[in-house]
């Protein structure tokens, strides 16, 4: 009955593998742009481009001044969403920030790109943002045309949001299993005697085997370890 004691323990020990890759992963926040923060932030940028056809934080060099000013204000939206998201805010919190960013930029200026994103008539859309400029009391169909442009809003940014939550945790696990396997070999080839023996042999391929169950493991080893416990004491009793 040793190898269920022996199953538990090596259990544990990728579990805390996989909580180690993750944490070194988590440390390259401090890189420019935040690292694996960053990632995903692409697909939000997207979002915002649907109202915003050339918005960029790269930097551009815009002819006239009103290009420029438009450039600035672009990217300083996206600054601040960026900003955001690379602190990791609730969802929630940076859906409604960014929401009310844009509908801020609501003017009869951009009122033909945003009815074109959300499907709304855009002569309406410009009335709307006219009227709410002036204070001006909206008509039955100007609100009705702001509700179904809020409406789809909601659900652009949503869109964009989940699918970079996706792939934020799609890719820092990727980046956790790359490092968890590294380690796993290099703690293979620390406790070897034969260094030139050691790669490609089976106990490589043991220690690669580990660094990838070590990602998936990491948040249940220890209730996995636990089981396996109760499992084998489950297993005495019937025996006796």
């Amino acid at each position: 009955m040793a190898l269920p004691f022996e199953l538990g323990t090596t259990v544990t020990a990728i579990g805390a593998l996989g909580t180690a890759s993750f944490a070194l992963v988590d440390t390259t926040k401090i890189a420019r742009n935040g690292g694996i923060s960053n990632s995903g932030f692409s697909c939000i940028e997207s979002a915002v481009q649907q109202f915003f056809p050339d918005a960029t934080r790269k930097p551009q060099s815009p002819r006239s001044s009103d290009e420029r000013k438009s450039a600035g204000n672009e990217r300083k939206l996206l600054d601040i969403l960026h900003g955001h998201w690379i602190n990791g805010s609730a969802l929630g919190d940076q859906k409604a920030v960014a929401k009310s960013l844009i509908k801020l930029r609501l003017t009869p200026l951009t009122a033909e790109d945003f009815a074109a994103a959300t499907s709304v008539d855009g002569k309406v859309l410009s009335q709307v943002a006219s009227h709410m400029t002036e204070g001006v009391e909206l008509s039955p169909q100007e609100v009705n045309a702001l509700g179904r442009f809020d409406l789809a809003l909601t659900a652009i940014l949503d869109e964009g949001y989940q699918r970079a939550d996706q792939k934020y945790r799609n890719s820092a696990r990727a980046l956790a299993s790359v490092v968890a396997v590294v380690l796993a070999v290099l703690g293979g080839l620390s406790v070897t005697e034969n260094v030139a023996a050691y790669f490609w042999s089976a106990e490589m391929g043991r220690a690669v085997l580990c660094g990838l169950l070590a990602t998936p493991l990491a948040p249940i080893a220890k209730d996995l370890a636990n089981a396996v416990a109760t499992g084998v004491k489950v297993a005495q009793t019937f025996k006796r």
